[in-house]
C-alpha cells in the first residue's frame, strides 16, 4: 500500500454495506452521490460491498470501481446490509446474526486485498459498524474517515458489544462526519473526538427533483386528482422512525375538512399491513394509496404534483431515529412546501416559517392543523417553496458533500 499524500488525488478504498444496486433503487441512494462526487474530483475510487443478488451494476461506474465479497451460500441469507438486517429497523434479524461473523470476515479480506492491490491512500468506512469497523482493521497504517448514517449509531447505543467496537473505531479514525448535529453529538457520547469530527448533511439533485407544471398534470391524471384536489405525499421504508402512522391518523382527522384529500405513501416493509389496516379503520382506505417503493424518478414526480410533502419523523419507542432523510432534501429541493417534524437531523436544514413548517413529533393533532392551514394558504405554499429550493440551489448540492469528503481525506492524516 501506498503512503498516504499530501495533496493531489487520493485512492480511496470505501468500506459500506449499501449502495443503489440497480438504476432507481432506492436503497443506500445517497452512497451513489457521495461515491461519484469523490471520483469526479479527480480521485480514484473503490467501493468494497457485500454481493447481491439484485446487483445490476458494472464493474465501474462514472469512476467509481465496485469490488463484491461474497459470504452466504444462498440469496436468502444475503441479509448483510442493503437494509436487510434490521426487522422494522428495531430489531436484528436472526438471519443477519447468523451470517454477520462470516460477512465481516469476508470483508475485512476483500478490503485489505483491494486496498493492497490498488496502493490505497485512505480508508473511508460509511457506518461505524460494520464499515468503519472493516475499515480500521484491514488496514490499520492508512488514515482512516468514517462517516456516519444514522442505524449505525443506533446499534452502538444499544449493544454493548457494538458499543466497543464503535468507540474503538472512534479513536482510530482521523476524522469523522456525520449527516447531522444529531447524530454527530450521539457519536461524541459514544466515544467520538468532537475536535475531529464535522456534521456534513446530505446533498439532492436539484436538476432531478424541481417544479413541473405537465408532470403535475400527469401524476394527478394518474390518480383521478383534479388541480385542486389536495394531494399530500411522503416516502420512505414502512418502520416506525418514519412516523407514517401519525400521518395516516393526520389525514383521517382531515377527511371532513376536506372532501378530495388523497395522500399517497411510496415504499415498502415490516409495517405494510398495519399501515393499510390503519388507513381503512381510520376511514380513509380509500384515501391513502400505497404505490409500493418508487424509483427517485417517480419520487420527483409525485413530490412535482403534490400540494405538500409530509415528513412525519420521529424517534421511536426504541430510540431510533433516522439521520437525515433523503425525502426531506428531495421535498425541499422540489419547491413542495414541507410539513414536517425535527427528529434527528431535520432540523438542521428545516426551519420553521423559513423552508418548512415543523410540527411536534407524534402530534396528530398540530400536523393535522399545520396541513389544514397550509392547504387553505396558497400564497403561503408557494412562498415557503420557493425559499426551500433556493436555499437547496445555493447550499446542498452534492459537490459542496464532495468537497467535505475531499477535506476530510487531508484532515484525516497524523498531524506533525
Amino acid at each position: 500500500m501506498a503512503t498516504a499524500r499530501a495533496d493531489g488525488p487520493e485512492v480511496v478504498v470505501m468500506v459500506a454495506t449499501s449502495y443503489p444496486r440497480f438504476p432507481g433503487d432506492t436503497i443506500g441512494t445517497f452512497m451513489e452521490p457521495i461515491a461519484r462526487g469523490v471520483a469526479a474530483r479527480g480521485h480514484e475510487v473503490h467501493m468494497v460491498l457485500p454481493w447481491h443478488p439484485r446487483w445490476q451494476r458494472p464493474p465501474v461506474e462514472h469512476g467509481v470501481r465496485f469490488h463484491h465479497f461474497r459470504y452466504a451460500p444462498f440469496p436468502r441469507l444475503c441479509v448483510f446490509g442493503y437494509a436487510g438486517a434490521l426487522r422494522a429497523d428495531v430489531n436484528m434479524r436472526l438471519s443477519a446474526y447468523a451470517v454477520a461473523p462470516v460477512a465481516l470476515a469476508a470483508g475485512w479480506r476483500k478490503a485489505r486485498s483491494v486496498a493492497r492491490e490498488v496502493s490505497a491512500t485512505i480508508m473511508h468506512g460509511h457506518w461505524v459498524i460494520p464499515g468503519g469497523a472493516i475499515a480500521a482493521a484491514s488496514c490499520p497504517g492508512l488514515p482512516l474517515v468514517v462517516s456516519l448514517h444514522g442505524s449505525d449509531v443506533y446499534v452502538a447505543e444499544r449493544s454493548a458489544i457494538a458499543g466497543r467496537v464503535a468507540r474503538a473505531v472512534f479513536g482510530r479514525a482521523g476524522w469523522m462526519t456525520a449527516c447531522s448535529d444529531d447524530l454527530r453529538t450521539r457519536a461524541i457520547a459514544l466515544g467520538a473526538s468532537a475536535a475531529r469530527s464535522e456534521t456534513v448533511p446530505y446533498g439532492v439533485d436539484a436538476d432531478r427533483f424541481g417544479p413541473n407544471a405537465a408532470v403535475r398534470a400527469r401524476i394527478r391524471q394518474r390518480l383521478g386528482l383534479g388541480d385542486l384536489d389536495p394531494l399530500l405525499f411522503t416516502a420512505g421504508r414502512f418502520v416506525r422512525k418514519k412516523g407514517f402512522e401519525y400521518l395516516i391518523d393526520a389525514v383521517g382527522d382531515l377527511a371532513t375538512r376536506w372532501p378530495t384529500l388523497r395522500l399517497v405513501i411510496g415504499g415498502a416493509g415490516d409495517l405494510d399491513g398495519e399501515f393499510r389496516e390503519r388507513a381503512a379503520a381510520a376511514g380513509v382506505g380509500e384515501r391513502v394509496t400505497f404505490p409500493g417503493v418508487l424509483p427517485q424518478g417517480e419520487v420527483a414526480d409525485y413530490l412535482a404534483a403534490a400540494d405538500l410533502a409530509v415528513v412525519p419523523s420521529v424517534r421511536d419507542d426504541a430510540g431510533n431515529v433516522d439521520g437525515l432523510p433523503n425525502v426531506v432534501m428531495e421535498s425541499l429541493a422540489s419547491g413542495t412546501p414541507l410539513v414536517t417534524t425535527t427528529a434527528g437531523g431535520i432540523g438542521s436544514v428545516a426551519h420553521d416559517g423559513v423552508n418548512a413548517a415543523l410540527v411536534a413529533e407524534r402530534d396528530v393533532a398540530g400536523l393535522a392543523n399545520r396541513i389544514d392551514a397550509l392547504l387553505r394558504e396558497p400564497e403561503t405554499r408557494a412562498a415557503l417553496g420557493a425559499k426551500a429550493r433556493a436555499i437547496v440551489i445555493r447550499d446542498h448540492g452534492w459537490g459542496r458533500v464532495a468537497e467535505a469528503m475531499e477535506r476530510a481525506y487531508r484532515s484525516a492524516r497524523p498531524r506533525g
